[in-house]
């Protein structure tokens, strides 16, 4: 008896599979028919494995961090530790947010996944999309966490054309229809060995499309860079030179002039924003720094916005999504309210410029991390947009790393740099003119970013394409 699913029904919801064609998988998606197919499809042009190019293939481990931060190190002294944040679907490595460690830890603990130079990384476990493939470039040394699997081909070449074919999304459907796992999906090695390789497909398309998503890209990076230079010349503020000769480094400082710091350093290589256009304020005499977080006259069942560190671009200053919590369950987290600046107190994300102003918050309320300091106008004189632009200048967050205090790998901002933070005050008109013109150099850096994106999308439907015919 053959058994059929109404015409009227979206086959790729409600399937039907013979008990036949069952691989020892009982999970309904890795039957529906248009990924079954396609990786038939695939299978049938595949000439190869990926095992049948893998000279060695090895997982890492992540070291423990002792109190000390023994196995931890900084970039310019310790060794790459890539996490799958690091991997990019355009076959490179980006070394933004790059945890280091030790060469003791590199050179001991973590010998079988060792990364270098022409080896392909391929993740293998995690959220989101499967078998992201990045290749090391030239000169590097570097190791791996366990999300992610070091493939040695012995051909730089090898490994970028690997790169560039399991980054395609038709084989990041296959992989990930032979993952397993809940919440946090994992490729076996079994499975990841066994993925289709199809030869001899022609990624000029594409590699012509990265080259355009990098131009467009520092084309946004140079708009992005260029933010703080049309700050200083509104501002009428001319950055001092930093000297490091004996004589610089020798220097006195008036009683009056201490800011609850001892710190030669604050006060040496400290930058002051005193405007010569405008009037210069002390930011306590317009705006409180960390108001009280009282939800007064509400019921704590009222529903408000939660808003994680990890939900704040930094590149662009802006809350990306927020989740939803009642007042009943933000004990122990700090409090805001709309039109509040959230301001990052720890590093790294201080220093990154984690920052933004509470936009679109349910009924008015917020809630989110305790490393925010809360910034909110005393008065009609400040624009709060107009002091966010100011804040996350780069050397306002430089100036900002002299004022850390506490253990290392936890240090945080005291509260005294914005208390005495230098605040140039043209006109509420002037400022909102201000903020709003970053806002459209930002926006338009995005568009740079999301055309980049879609021209490489592009060129990937189109070797998709040639290769399904």
């Amino acid at each position: 008896m053959t058994h059929q699913v109404p015409q009227h029904i979206d086959p790729n919801k409600i399937f039907l599979v013979n008990r036949s064609e069952i691989e020892r998988r009982l999970e309904p998606e890795f039957y529906r028919p248009s990924i079954a197919s396609l990786e038939k499809r695939i299978r049938s042009l595949a000439t190869r494995k990926l095992r049948d190019y893998a000279l060695y293939m090895a997982g890492g481990a992540t070291p423990k961090k002792t109190e000390a931060g023994k196995y931890y190190s900084d970039s310019e002294s310790g060794i790459p530790f890539l996490r799958v944040q690091n991997l990019q679907t355009n076959g490179e490595l980006s070394l933004d947010d790059c945890v280091y460690i030790s060469k003791d830890t590199h050179n001991g603990l973590l010998q079988r996944s060792q990364v270098a130079e022409g080896d392909l990384l391929v993740k293998i476990t995690g959220v989101g999309r499967m078998a992201i493939a990045s290749v090391a470039p030239k000169g590097f040394v570097g190791n791996t966490n366990q999300h992610m699997v070091v493939i040695k081909t012995g051909d730089a070449a090898i490994s970028k054309y690997l790169a560039r074919y399991l980054n395609l999304d038709i084989i990041e459907q296959i992989a990930s229809r032979h993952s397993t796992g809940g919440t946090r999906p994992a490729l076996d090695y079994p499975s990841l060995k066994n993925l289709p390789i199809i030869e001899g497909i022609n990624f000029s398309i594409i590699d012509d499309a990265i080259a355009l998503k990098k131009q467009k890209e520092q084309q946004a990076e140079d708009l992005l860079n260029s933010v703080d230079d049309y700050l200083l010349g509104e501002l009428g503020i001319e950055l001092p030179t930093i000297r490091n000769t004996l004589k610089d480094r020798i220097f006195l400082l008036n009683r009056r002039e201490l800011e609850g710091r001892f710190d030669p350093t604050v006060y040496k290589d400290g930058i002051k924003l005193i405007s010569t256009k405008w009037n210069n304020v002390k930011l306590s005499k317009v705006a409180f720094v960390n108001p009280s977080g009282t939800y007064k006259g509400k019921s704590v069942e009222t529903p408000i916005s939660f808003v994680p560190m990890e939900v704040i671009d930094e590149r662009f200053s802006e809350i990306m999504t927020m989740e939803e919590t009642t007042i009943e369950q933000s004990s122990g987290f700090t409090k805001f309210r709309e039109g509040d600046l959230l301001w990052a107190k720890i590093t790294p994300c201080m220093q990154n410029g984690k920052s933004a102003v509470a936009k679109n918050l349910k009924n008015g309320l917020g809630c989110g991390s305790t490393e925010y300091f809360v910034l909110r106008p005393k008065d009609e004189r400040l624009a709060i947009e107009y002091l966010h632009v100011i804040l996350h200048m780069k050397c306002v967050r430089e100036t900002a790393m002299l004022y850390f205090g506490g253990s290392a790998g936890q240090q945080r901002v005291s509260s005294s740099f914005l208390e005495n933070f230098n605040l140039p005050l043209p006109p509420k008109e002037k400022q909102v003119e201000i903020a709003n013109h970053v806002y459209k150099m930002r926006q338009q850096a995005k568009a740079l970013q999301e055309e980049g994106k879609a021209i490489l999308e592009q060129a990937k439907r189109e070797v998709e394409r040639m290769i399904l015919g």
